[in-house]
């Protein structure tokens, strides 16, 4: 339904910062509430923040609190993920995702990803 293209990843130093990026096509995401999981190696995906399509309250994972955030440009149809202070454990492959509310996003229940970006952090 919505197309959803990641960049922005890739290798960066313990300390080190990170912008991704989501493009989206096929349809506007104005009225999407947009997402950024991540999945690490043997672990589950993860939802680390959230933005409404209303773009006013955040959601992040206690995880990244203070570390990441998340922004949207809907004249752009793309949304932003800007990573600070990133450690070894925030390897993982990055997956943007748009759902018709942060509920049914937090829930899984209708939610349209992207193919992933991976970001390795290490020194």
């Amino acid at each position: 339904q919505v197309r959803l293209v990641e960049s922005g990843g890739g290798l960066v130093q313990p300390g080190g910062s990170l912008r991704l990026s989501c493009a989206a096509s096929g349809r506007t995401i104005s009225m999407y509430a947009m997402g950024w999981f991540r999945q690490a190696p043997g672990k589950e995906r993860e939802l680390i923040a959230s933005i409404p399509w209303t773009g006013d309250t955040r959601f992040y994972a206690d995880s990244v609190k203070g570390r990441f955030a998340i922004s949207r440009d809907n004249a752009k149809n793309t949304v932003y993920l800007q990573m600070n202070s990133l450690k070894p454990e925030d390897t993982a492959i990055y997956y943007c995702a748009a759902s018709r509310s942060v509920l049914s996003m937090t829930i899984r229940g209708d939610v349209d990803w992207g193919q992933g970006t991976q970001v390795t952090v290490s020194s």
